[in-house]
């Protein structure tokens, strides 16, 4: 078996499948450079991102398939699961090898498992939609972080560029490292040190915090509380970033 190791990214990912059907690897699987599974037999080739080839493997693939299955195709790549490189593959390969659009083939194991993924992390997208929660810092930037379960960054930006168009904000990844800096013209990324001088919380925000908080608790109804069905809404992995949350 020969493993192909790519960068991590998308692009990536697609240069890696364009060598695999260039090399004319039939045991083949694509894995992270930063996996470490390397496997005890085999060749390893590392792939060099190369925008062309991966442009036109991603060009082939939307000919062949439905907008819809290409947007649970790339969230699939997001969705970071360990291995979901060979699924992936799979999938590709008959997409290439049916003359008709395979997207609502569920009984082939690839087109169900892209799917069910693609399910997964566009539930965890709409979570953070609604869960995300700013802070206005030093910068007068407004500020929030999150942890996904899946790398959703890239899914939430359309939403919040459109909602708070006319605000300066900042949503950073702390799980990945990363984030997404909207400057009231263009959503920027943002990495490492970049991210710490955003962060520091306005002063002011306190009283903002406590005045939600506020009437948070006033429109609570003990009596009809159901600690159940509210962490089925709300899981307790988010509370940490919830300002109605905190003590």
């Amino acid at each position: 078996m020969t493993t192909f190791l790519y960068d991590g990214s998308f692009e990536g990912l697609l240069t890696a499948v364009f060598e695999v059907y260039h090399q004319k690897q039939i045991d083949a699987r694509i894995r992270k450079q930063t996996s470490g599974d390397l496997g005890l037999w085999g060749e390893t080739v590392v792939v060099e991102t190369d925008m062309e080839k991966s442009t036109r493997v991603w060009e082939g693939m939307k000919k062949k398939i439905s907008e819809e299955a290409s947007r649970h195709f790339y969230a699939s790549y997001l969705s970071e699961l360990t291995n979901e490189e060979d699924n992936m593959l799979e999938y590709i390969r008959y997409v290439f090898a049916s003359n008709e659009d395979i997207s609502s083939d569920l009984s082939t194991p690839s087109v169900l498992r892209v799917s069910k993924v693609a399910k997964m992390v566009g539930r965890e997208k709409h979570r953070m939609e609604a869960f995300v929660r700013f802070q206005l810092t030093e910068n007068e930037i407004w500020y929030a972080a999150i942890e996904p379960d899946f790398n959703v960054l890239p899914l939430i930006t359309k939403h919040f560029s459109s909602r708070y168009a006319d605000q300066k904000w900042l949503i950073a990844d702390l799980k990945r490292g990363y984030g997404i800096y909207y400057d009231l013209e263009k959503v920027h990324l943002l990495y490492g040190e970049l991210l710490e001088k955003i962060t520091q919380i306005h002063e002011k925000e306190k009283a903002y915090q406590s005045l939600w908080k506020a009437y948070f608790k006033s429109t609570n109804i003990v009596e009809r509380k159901n600690m159940k069905l509210h962490v089925q809404h709300v899981p307790l992995r988010y509370w940490k970033y919830l300002s109605e949350k905190q003590q």
